[in-house]
């Protein structure tokens, strides 16, 4: 009789053809158990060793980006201890996936704060020789409450200037509603237009900070380089109507608004827009009076 030629496979057969299935398997099963040592699952939530920033970051700036983000808005969500003052144990950093898959170590971590040309963050070792870090301002957890300077005249701001940097999007809702916290826990303004901006926007300022910023310094901090769109603040008038302005430790002017966590335009002292290497003011927009929004 004919052999069958559709009959089922000898048990040698079975045996070579499990073997092969298993080798396809295995790099599957490797990649899985790599994907799961670049994670660690605290409290039933998997965190990811992602680094924040864009493609186009540089590692370096990625991981100051990332260190940014984890004392200012991302501690609860990492499962990482901060205070109330917004100070966190470097060592605890240094355990964060993120952080931690980039092996740096305290010395890098002292090398990030030296670099950062805001001085965004304050490091210091305390009495028992443990490293703490915070950033100095920009949370928007609602558990830091920092310990800031007061504002409580002009005469407390040294540049005697508080301005906020938007783009022209922003403004178009900013123009009718005024400038808002969201879901930080301050609105920020800068002491002067940064020098980076044009050749001929130069402040310098004193400051009696005795962390992180220079006491005769441009200014550094408080501004985003995209910004087109200039909004002075009437600090005078601002206070007047009770609304409390602060001072960081980096030179930053941080304000919670009014109650509902708006700098109202009434309080915008001028306005101006980016024109090339100079700020000329906006055309078109005038100062509301506080007799106006009252009506």
């Amino acid at each position: 009789m004919e052999q069958d030629t559709q009959s089922a496979p000898s048990q040698s057969q079975q045996a070579e053809s499990g073997k092969k299935k298993q080798t396809r398997r295995t790099p599957r099963n490797e990649k899985s158990n790599n994907n799961n040592s670049n994670n660690n699952t605290t409290g039933g939530q998997q965190r990811s060793a992602k680094l924040r920033g864009l493609p186009k970051d540089s590692p370096q700036v990625r991981l100051s980006k990332t260190l940014s983000w984890l004392l200012r808005h991302g501690a609860k969500s990492e499962g990482l201890p901060i205070r109330e003052d917004g100070y966190v144990k470097v060592d605890d950093v240094l355990e964060n996936p993120k952080i931690k898959s980039q092996s740096l170590d305290l010395k890098g971590v002292q090398e990030i704060v030296e670099a950062d040309s805001k001085k965004r963050y304050d490091l210091k070792q305390d009495q028992d020789g443990v490293w703490w870090i915070k950033a100095n301002q920009g949370h928007s957890l609602k558990t830091v409450k920092l310990d800031l300077k007061p504002i409580l005249s002009l005469e407390d701001i040294p540049s005697k200037t508080a301005v906020h940097g938007t783009t022209k999007e922003a403004w178009s809702k900013i123009s009718t509603h005024g400038l808002s916290k969201m879901s930080r826990n301050h609105i920020h303004l800068a002491q002067g237009v940064p020098t980076s901006f044009s050749p001929s926007s130069t402040t310098t300022i004193t400051t009696t900070s005795n962390n992180n910023f220079d006491t005769t310094t441009n200014i550094i901090s408080g501004m985003r380089s995209s910004s087109s769109i200039l909004i002075y603040i009437d600090i005078p008038l601002a206070l007047s109507s009770s609304i409390k302005f602060y001072l960081s430790d980096n030179g930053v002017i941080l304000s919670e608004g009014d109650e509902k966590g708006f700098i109202p335009t009434e309080f915008f002292e001028k306005v101006e827009k980016r024109d090339g290497v100079k700020w000329v003011e906006i055309e078109g927009w005038k100062r509301p009076s506080l007799e106006d929004t009252k009506k």
